[in-house]
């Protein structure tokens, strides 16, 4: 079963000083972090901010293809977590064959942001995260998953939908 969500915010993990993206889900109980590289999560922010660049970003590159080619992104879903390590796919309809495309999450992500599409998390993802979070060494401080829970709006400042 998938669980829609939707990206909450943007932010810098105070441990790692790496990117977090935060998904939650529609219902308001479960959040999902997924940290990013600096890059993925730029994409990202600019999209949050609703910046627009001189030239087409490679996720705007994206958008202009897809829609050139009148094909539509259905959905994004985090399919699976493996290895610390999260999976995605992007669901595409093209004259109404579905097309499964493998991504990494960050570039689904910042694709879904840009073409309005919704954004699904695999059920069996969100079980194996909080699994993973109680013997990472990168989630498994007790602090910091309290920290993750308890997010306001100002702790996003500028980056949160």
């Amino acid at each position: 079963m998938e669980i829609e969500m939707k990206i909450r915010g943007l932010m810098m993990d105070p441990v790692t000083n790496m990117p977090i993206v935060i998904l939650k889900d529609t219902a308001g109980t479960q959040i999902l972090p997924i940290w990013v590289g600096i890059y993925e999560a730029n994409a990202i922010a600019l999209e949050i901010e609703k910046v627009t660049t001189p030239r087409p970003m490679t996720h705007d590159l994206i958008k202009n293809v897809l829609t050139g080619l009148e094909t539509g992104v259905e959905r994004v879903v985090v399919s699976e977590l493996r290895d610390d390590t999260f999976y995605a796919v992007i669901w595409l309809r093209r004259d109404g064959e579905a097309i499964s495309i493998d991504s990494r999450p960050s570039d689904a992500l910042a694709l879904a942001l840009r073409l309005d599409c919704p954004i699904y998390v695999d059920e069996q993802v969100l079980k194996n995260a909080k699994s993973a979070a109680n013997v990472s060494e990168k989630t498994g401080n007790d602090e910091l998953r309290r920290w993750l829970e308890g997010l306001n709006d100002e702790d996003f400042g500028r980056y949160k939908t």
